[in-house]
């Protein structure tokens, strides 16, 4: 099974390492003046300098850490085994049972954030439905230890509405109206780290500088629910469940680290298919646990029994509501329902909006490698036609993707897919803007929504991966 996205492992076919060969940088050679430095590599796979007299020098293997993962020009898929042990169940054992050791005022709050592509995926595994699933992802990682579970279409609510504004604020202030400058979503990791390490510079400034919603949970978890929890950013332990194994190498980027307080706001990320494996190491029969109510990330003093979902697909529907927004802010159309042209196949759809005789927007969405290689290249000849476009790094979307549960017996992946994006579009939806509960936090944490402290939270910047060529011809 394909963990890491298409996107990822096609970016240099030569990078791929298996899992089960050490993940290691090329060493560094340092060339002397007057000569090559050559290098001898030993059969117990050891590598020597060798120089002009013939002398061998032992040269060390630089480690990968999951640090290094987003920093390099290569090595993403080599990653997994580190991954799999930094960003694992069995790290999250780990920490739950060492608080389990400690004294409740030193203990860390220990939060779990479920996404609802993996709560789907869960869902038509077990043949139940959505909210019945929540109640009882509820019940089982509480059981563990966990003190808080979370859904993260809350803060799927900020990323929605910080990139509707960041589109119209860069459709106004377009300096040539003639030419289209196209703003391109952020929210799939696979994507970003293809954008940073392939294009660099030439693609990254037309990339949305809005945070993930899995970010923007790190952000509310850290911060805002450790200060309500009187715990500092470094006692609370964040674990997100999520459809992709991507989202590994997002929570490990250098600009989701607190350096004052030496912690990420994503510790730890787990799959979808992860969790399945949690429930057979723990022996749980998931349909048979009891239900247990779902905890708010803001505390308003009331129940929250009920999910909402947002509408425009099951990748969040970034291009929905920035139309439906843009349309109605820029020209006065207010659109209720979006008419999507299929072009080149499924995964790759536009949709347009009609003003005064004239075509005054044109959206699409691009799922897959295969069409974000077409909108790329439609970008490197100043040829894309489209203000917006929805970028996912796998075929369908989020609902298909590297680390949700895979069928099994005679179920096909297609029906599978078909199954967990009809579960996933069963909720009732609301629009952003309209939850209570999110203006709450702009006004009384953030200090508005156009204040300094709501730019630092929920934006972020991408940064070009500069490729180097090793003495052994590998780019790096």
């Amino acid at each position: 099974m394909a963990k890491f996205s298409g996107v990822l492992q096609l970016t240099d076919l030569d990078d791929f390492i298996n899992p089960s060969q050490e993940c290691v940088k090329p060493v560094k050679i340092e060339k002397n003046e007057g000569g090559v430095a050559k290098i001898q590599i030993e059969d117990d796979g050891s590598y020597y300098q060798l120089n002009n007299a013939g002398n061998k020098t032992k040269l060390e293997k630089a480690k990968i850490t999951l640090n290094d993962c987003l920093a390099c020009s290569g090595c993403i898929t080599s990653a997994e085994s580190v991954l799999i042990t930094q960003q694992s169940q069995d790290e999250l054992y780990k920490v739950i049972e060492e608080n389990s050791k400690l004294s409740e005022t030193d203990q860390k709050l220990i939060v779990v954030s479920i996404s609802p592509q993996s709560r789907a995926s869960i869902a038509a595994k077990f043949n139940l439905g959505v909210m019945e699933t929540a109640l009882k992802l509820t019940r089982f990682f509480k059981d563990l230890g966990v003190h808080y579970v979370f859904d993260t279409t809350f803060a799927r609510n900020f990323s929605l509405i910080e990139i509707q504004k960041e589109f119209v604020e860069k459709y106004q202030n377009n300096p040539t109206p003639t030419k289209v400058v196209p703003l391109l979503t952020s929210a799939c990791p696979g994507w970003i780290c293809y954008a940073e390490k392939t294009h660099g510079q030439f693609i990254l400034p037309y990339i949305s500088t809005t945070k993930s919603p899995q970010q923007v949970m790190g952000s509310l978890v850290k911060q805002h629910l450790g200060s309500v929890a009187g715990k500092s950013p470094d006692k609370v332990y964040h674990v997100t469940v999520m459809p992709c194994f991507d989202k590994k190498l997002e929570a490990s980027r250098e600009d989701f680290y607190n350096d004052v307080y030496r912690t990420r706001d994503v510790d730890c990320v787990i799959t979808s298919v992860e969790v399945e494996q949690m429930f057979e190491e723990k022996a749980v029969d998931f349909p048979s646990l009891a239900p247990l109510k779902l905890d708010n990330v803001i505390r308003t003093g009331r129940e929250n029994n009920e999910i909402l979902n947002h509408r425009g697909g099951s990748s969040g529907g970034y291009l929905e509501h920035v139309f439906q927004y843009a349309a109605q802010e820029l020209f006065g159309e207010k659109v209720e329902n979006l008419t999507y042209k299929t072009l080149r196949n499924r995964d790759f759809q536009e949709v347009t909006l009609e003003h005064d005789g004239k075509t005054v927007l044109k959206f699409a969405l691009a799922y897959g490698f295969r069409n974000i290689q077409n909108l790329v290249q439609k970008l490197k000849r100043n040829k894309c036609p489209y203000h917006f476009v929805e970028v996912m790094a796998c075929p369908s979307g989020c609902v298909n993707g590297g680390g949700q549960i895979r069928p099994t017996g005679e179920e096909s992946s297609k029906e599978l897919i078909e199954m967990v994006a009809q579960l996933y579009n069963s909720l009732k939806c609301s629009r952003p803007e309209e939850d209570e509960h999110v203006q709450e936090v702009y006004e009384k944490w953030l200090g508005g929504q156009n204040s300094e402290k709501c730019k630092e939270i929920l934006h972020t910047s991408y940064h070009a991966v500069e490729k180097n060529v090793t003495a052994l011809g590998i780019k790096w």
